[in-house]
């Protein structure tokens, strides 16, 4: 089997299992600003501490060993896992075996997280945005030192930096179209982005916006929102900054 066949595999495997421990962490941080993140399941049983507190399917063991059904508090774990293998084995098959493959990887599960958490509270929390911006930089600029990086750190740093800005001004001029959260996100995004380029910058971004207002036209005719409802715009910035990769990764 060829080295690109399996690195899509081996993604897609890497995807799966990353969306599948997901659910747990989407249950504690899906609350609403100003509220604690959650330490306990729906029935009160605290969920501990450590990693398995974290990661892990939104099942309460104490629940089950009290008799209750062997049901999640949190859906969820197929959909994630799913989205987690087609996001990750799209983004091998485009990139290729590159050095920054390995970057895209790594935060691909963060930012599937922040997804779910914006999807479910709309709300993008800063545990989450800022780390992955942080994460995304750094790791990007030891990409850089190795043979065969297909993009500029430099640029990704502007690209993260012109991004970030634009969002700030929109989230000026119209918080109720942008929120804090977005701009802060925007960091992430404008850095993956502008690794390969401002033309993949541009359509990674523009394709956010056009998918959020497809999203929102067609809840809009369906009855299933209003003009003036707020919409998550967190999932649709993943979206473009996926898609925006891909691109720029099948055009090095």
């Amino acid at each position: 089997m060829p080295l690109e066949w399996i690195a899509i595999v081996a993604a897609a495997v890497y995807g799966a299992a990353a969306g599948a421990v997901l659910p747990r962490a989407a249950y504690r941080l899906s609350v609403e600003p100003g509220q604690p993140w959650r330490d306990s399941c729906p029935q009160g049983h605290p969920l501990g501490g450590g990693v398995r507190a974290v990661l892990g399917p939104a099942v309460c063991g104490a629940c089950v060993g009290e008799g209750a059904p062997h049901e999640p508090y949190r859906g969820g774990r197929g959909a994630l896992a799913l989205v987690g293998a087609l996001v990750c084995a799209g983004l091998a098959a485009a990139v290729g075996v590159r050095p920054e493959l390995a970057v895209w990887l790594l935060c691909a599960p963060l930012a599937l997280l922040l997804a779910a958490v914006d999807l479910a509270v709309m709300r993008l929390p800063d545990l989450l945005t800022l780390p992955l911006a942080a994460g995304t930089a750094a790791l990007l600029g030891l990409a850089a030192l190795l043979p065969g990086a297909g993009g500029s750190w430099r640029r990704a740093l502007l690209g993260g930096l012109v991004l970030a800005g634009a969002f700030f001004a929109l989230f000026v001029i119209s918080p109720r179209a942008v929120a804090f959260g977005d701009v802060k996100l925007a960091l992430s995004v404008g850095v993956a982005l502008g690794w390969y380029g401002w033309p993949v910058l541009f359509a990674g971004a523009f394709l956010g916006f056009l998918l959020a207002a497809g999203y929102g036209v067609a809840l809009v005719l369906t009855g299933r929102a209003r003009r003036s409802s707020a919409l998550a715009f967190g999932p649709f910035m993943v979206l473009g900054a996926a898609a925006g990769v891909a691109l720029g990764g099948l055009a090095v």
